[in-house]
């Protein structure tokens, strides 16, 4: 890809066209090169560095430019220096006994996705759905947002809420007149479904997936959580039984 190219992965639509995103900064291009070491179709990353990075040790192959043409390829007011244009996954990795997924349906914030990857990447064990209309994965503010988490998360795009019910046997879902994230029911699904951060998961498709609610149960005035909040109490709480 020239520089020109490259540019345009700042939007989705190039990114889809070309198969490729941006990584930008120093702790991403770390992870990145941890998560290539263990999976191959990473390694054909290309990594682009400024004169304060031509020393940096990495497995990509590697091109040296200027910083104003840094400057015109990162999403970063003040770059670093150092980005790599990555392939996307051809395919999503294919799930492990034992792995929950977590459903998002129609997430719009970057950085709440972001921060939900962090999340699950710092348990395991955890597959994200995501559905059509929701936030790109591979936006820069994602990736920035995710520290890396992007890299280690099994991650499947474009999942419709019709799909669940084929894919897995027992869905849950939070509500505010649910049983409390701490009964032993919690831990016995398959999938949770969280909604988008205005509306929700639609009441019609959780009754059809026979969905069953549950409640983070609070003690202040507030009607409600933020997304990610939301995804990482319920992971925790999770864990908490493995």
């Amino acid at each position: 890809m020239n520089l020109a190219d490259i540019k345009k992965l700042h939007q989705k639509k190039y990114r889809q066209s070309f198969g490729h995103y941006l990584v930008e900064g120093e702790h991403l291009i770390l992870e990145l090169q941890k998560a290539a070491a263990r999976e191959p179709a990473l390694a054909a990353a290309q990594l682009y560095v400024t004169g304060a990075y031509e020393q940096w040790q990495s497995p990509f192959t590697t091109h040296v430019i200027n910083d104003r043409q840094m400057a015109q390829l990162a999403d970063t007011r003040t770059p670093q220096g150092i980005l790599a244009v990555v392939p996307m996954p051809a395919r999503p990795a294919e799930p492990v006994p034992g792995e929950n997924a977590i459903y998002l349906h129609e997430v719009q914030d970057p950085g709440n996705l972001g921060t939900i990857l962090r999340t699950l990447a710092w348990f395991g064990g955890f597959r994200c759905l995501l559905s059509p209309g929701s936030v790109d994965p591979f936006n820069p503010k994602v990736v920035r947002a995710s520290m890396g988490a992007l890299f280690h998360v099994p991650l499947e795009t474009d999942v419709g809420l019709s799909d669940l019910g084929t894919r897995y046997q027992s869905l849950a879902y939070l509500d505010l007149n649910g049983e409390s994230t701490t009964a032993v029911g919690f831990h016995r699904h398959d999938c949770y479904l969280f909604g988008n951060e205005a509306r929700g998961v639609p009441r019609e498709a959780l009754d059809q997936l026979q969905a069953v609610p549950y409640s983070i149960h609070g003690q202040g005035q507030i009607e409600s959580l933020n997304l990610a909040s939301a995804v990482n109490m319920c992971t925790y709480e999770l864990m908490r039984d493995r």
